[in-house]
């Protein structure tokens, strides 16, 4: 079956500028354009704004999305498969705090005793979800099984002060390396203080620290595009800056 752009924005709950749009940056060219100047759009074409949607949904950006469906190894069936995988978890993940909050609700009621800690367990296992479903594969072949459970189950364990306190630490980190970068030197003062905050903030989830695993881990600021996409997203830039600091400050060189 074929689709005027109209009638597929339509069927798809997407505007026609956005296909339009898509059609401009190469991610999603109809299939012909008539003499008139209308867009028509075949099943290739309709399989693959899915695609695109479920990318979107997951939260990829267009220029990471036209990168993936455009590279010659793209598995239809198994993209298909990993998003799946990807909305089990996030139902995994809504379903703890949906959990969270009917004993809330309970607690609220009276009907049963929530302590301080379970008020805040479906926040952080969600986080911890996260983690694993975005950088579990990496991590766990970089640092192996043990440190990451470890690093989980710290996190699991964490009270609310101290939840509080590494998302702050987080905060001050890059608030910190967004002035550090203004002076252009990762062995400057301002650097180093952020390269010592990042060693604070991963002492809340790793169980003894490191200077070899931290220098591999700004590393993988830098080699792994989603790590770059986090720092990156305020100044381009600044992954490699903070691996810079942080290889400064421990001493330790990546080859």
């Amino acid at each position: 079956m074929e689709y005027t752009v109209q009638k597929l924005g339509q069927l798809a709950g997407v505007s026609t500028r956005t296909l339009r749009y898509y059609d401009e940056l190469g991610l999603l060219k109809p299939a012909r354009v008539r003499s008139s100047g209308y867009r028509i759009y075949g099943q290739a074409e309709v399989d693959l704004l899915q695609q695109i949607l479920f990318y979107r949904e997951l939260g990829l950006g267009l220029e990471q999305i036209r990168q993936i469906i455009q590279d010659p190894a793209f598995d239809k069936r198994a993209a298909l498969k990993e998003h799946r995988e990807q909305l089990l978890d996030r139902r995994r993940q809504l379903d703890v705090l949906i959990r969270n909050v009917e004993q809330s609700i309970e607690h609220t009621e009276g009907r049963i005793n929530m302590s301080d800690k379970q008020k805040f367990e479906g926040f952080k296992q969600k986080l911890i979800d996260e983690n694993e479903n975005k950088y579990g594969k990496e991590i766990r072949e970089k640092y192996g099984d043990d440190a990451v459970n470890a690093s989980n189950a710290k996190l699991s364990h964490m009270t609310q002060e101290q939840y509080d306190e590494v998302t702050k630490l987080g905060e001050e980190i890059k608030a910190s390396l967004a002035e550090a970068i203004k002076t252009g030197d990762p062995a400057g003062e301002l650097a180093q203080k952020t390269a010592e905050l990042h060693k604070r903030w991963l002492m809340f989830y790793w169980k003894e620290y490191s200077k070899e695993a931290h220098a591999g881990l700004s590393q993988m600021y830098v080699d792994d595009e989603r790590f770059t996409a986090y720092y990156d997203a305020d100044q381009p830039g600044s992954a490699a800056f903070l691996r810079d600091a942080i290889h400064i400050f421990t001493g330790v060189k990546q080859p």
